[in-house]
């Protein structure tokens, strides 16, 4: 592949990228972005987990972690859990808001991709599913090594 085609390439993945975090946020009702949204589907799917724990996890840094941690209990979507044998020991816990706010990111997430997605034919859609399959396969040749 020309260096030319690949640069454009990264153009327009950037673009598209770049449209729908815009479009997602212009929409979400909370001052998250995508992030602390990762951080609360763990802890939806995964229960109550140390700030270390997802930060490895999810690859971030412990000073990240913090971060959106601090963020997420001031916005009452997660709290702390204080371990009643050992005080040292402190979990984060998705709140009920917090369930309702990764449900509404959820639906507008998937409302952004369908309306990125339905200016493409069955074709096309095929096609563009064949191409990310085979991407993803590359990623996780490369990764298993």
């Amino acid at each position: 592949m020309k260096q030319t085609n690949i640069f454009k390439l990264i153009h327009m993945v950037e673009q598209v990228n770049n449209a729908n975090i815009i479009r997602f946020t212009k929409a979400f009702p909370y001052p998250l972005g995508i992030s602390p949204i990762l951080v609360l589907n763990e802890l939806h799917a995964k229960g109550p987990q140390k700030q270390a724990e997802l930060a490895e996890t999810l690859g971030y840094t412990k000073g990240a972690m913090t971060s959106i941690a601090e963020k997420l209990v001031k916005l009452d979507l997660a709290e702390r859990l204080y371990d009643p044998t050992d005080r040292r020991i402190i979990r984060l816990q998705i709140t009920a808001e917090g369930k309702e706010a990764l449900t509404k990111a959820q639906a507008i997430g998937k409302e952004v991709f369908v309306q990125l997605f339905e200016v493409l034919d069955e074709a096309e859609i095929t096609q563009y599913l064949l191409i990310q399959e085979k991407l993803v396969q590359g990623i996780q040749q490369k990764t298993a090594y």
